[in-house]
Formats: C-alpha cells, structure tokens, sequence
C-alpha cells in the first residue's frame, strides 16, 4: 500500500490550497481516509477524514473552510483548503483505516508530508 500525498506549498493568508492523496493498494471508497497535521515539537493533529460510507469529519479549526471529497476514478481523496491561516501552517499527512476517527492509531497505512506554509 501507499499513499501519495501532494499539493503542499507557500500561500498567503485568506489563500487556498487543494491536498491529494492518491492510494494504490488499497481502494480509498473502501476505508476511512483522513488528514493530520504536525508542526515541530507537536504530535500529529487530526484535521478531517471521509468514512468509507462517504460520512464526512472535521477538526472544529477548519470546520466550514475545509472541504474533504474523494474522487473514487482517480482513488484520491482531496482536501480543498480555503481561508487560510498562519496557524494551518504545517507538514500535512494522509492515512487510511478500517474506521473514520480522530486517534492516529486508528490508521494503518501513512503518505509522505507535505509542507504547507501559510505566510505573507
């Protein structure tokens, strides 16, 4: 299994961004897929996932400007950022599960960070 993460960069404030995790391996519509966040000195932070039944999380920081979708043709889950802070500065990560949950635990399988940098 792996699972490509991209789509990471420099933005400014109020910006967007849009992360894609691509899977091979495993089939992204039949797991829990999700997003954390890690910033130096700090474990990785939920940020949002999509349940295998299409139910839809996320952390209340981002709730309302993030959108997680999964694009089942491509078996990529993307998360459209919008709105962005200083504070979602961080290397974003993608995992997959049996089970939607916030707990870094509940996720067998990780992608390689992308560094997302919010900064004017």
């Amino acid at each position: 299994v792996q699972l490509q993460a991209s789509g990471g960069g420099l933005v400014q404030p109020g910006g967007s961004l849009r992360l894609s995790c691509t899977a091979s391996g495993l089939t992204v519509s039949s797991y829990a897929m999700a997003w954390f966040r890690q910033t130096p000195g700090s474990e990785r932070s939920f940020v949002s996932a999509i349940n295998y039944n299409g139910k839809t999380y996320y952390t209340d920081a981002v709730l309302g400007r993030w959108t997680i979708s999964r694009d089942n043709a491509e078996n990529t889950v993307h998360l459209q950022m919008n709105s962005l802070k200083p504070e979602d500065t961080a290397v974003y990560y993608c995992a997959a599960g049996p089970n939607a949950g916030v707990g870094a635990l509940m996720y067998d399988y990780w992608g390689q960070g992308t560094q997302v940098t919010v900064s004017s």
